[in-house]
């Protein structure tokens, strides 16, 4: 059997190139643009990190002196995985960050995650409230949510908003419970951020959650001030 061959064309051969003219006058579009725009630009590890936050949090800093020690603990601690490589965070200490509603958790948690990318140091993470990872969690059909518990379990580094905010059950302190006790077995960094003062908390999650957050995190109790609305009120 004979083998036909054919010589590759060229977009000019094939009268390509032709044709993209016609189609981007009749749109309107430089070619001179399409090339600019497809210069190569420098992208930060910390623009990359950016561009996952949620825009309310994209400028967050993190100025709080606990939260500034937790974040030089970690990218202490943070390894290379070869030879030349950027350091990653592995393992490390933990943060409950306490207060009312407003008093400023959730900012200096992002801004935690902003300064170790600003201090060199490669963060796989992951955010969430804790509803919505209940709500994630929940068993339903089509949903393999073990899957999902042993993802979050495992990240790098986990920021966990409002916890205590949730409707208390067994099945939310069971979740809690799994969670916290993987990362804790494994050392990963968490920042835990609660609305419950530190005391309150150990009823809504329980005696074998609240035992491991003592001893895995450095907890912090924020100013009983909302800061959501005194810059209302500014």
């Amino acid at each position: 059997m004979r083998t036909r061959t054919r010589e590759p064309q060229t977009l000019a051969e094939a009268g390509a190139l032709d044709r993209l003219a016609r189609i981007l006058a009749a749109r309107n579009i430089d070619p001179a643009a399409l090339t600019a725009s497809n210069e190569s630009v420098p992208y930060s590890p910390l623009d990359a990190l950016v561009a996952g936050m949620p825009p309310r949090y994209r400028g967050a800093a993190a100025d709080h002196p606990q939260v500034l020690a937790w974040c030089r603990e970690v990218a202490a601690q943070a390894i290379a995985p070869g030879t030349g490589a950027r350091r990653q965070v592995a393992t490390g200490p933990s943060l409950l960050m306490a207060g009312v509603v407003g008093a400023g958790k959730t900012h200096q948690a992002y801004g935690a995650v902003r300064a170790l990318v600003g201090a060199g140091v490669g963060v796989r993470w992951r955010a969430t409230t804790a509803a919505d990872l209940y709500a994630e969690l929940r068993p339903r059909a089509g949903v393999d949510s073990e899957r999902n518990l042993t993802a979050v379990a495992r990240v790098p580094l986990l920021i966990l908003d409002d916890l205590g905010a949730a409707k208390a059950s067994e099945w939310v302190e069971e979740i809690t419970y799994r969670l916290v006790n993987r990362r804790y077995n494994q050392c990963l960094p968490t920042l835990i951020t609660s609305n419950l003062a530190i005391s309150a908390l150990r009823a809504h999650v329980g005696d074998r959650v609240a035992s491991r957050l003592a001893q895995m995190t450095t907890r912090v109790e924020f100013a009983p001030v909302d800061r959501r609305r005194t810059r209302t009120a500014a």
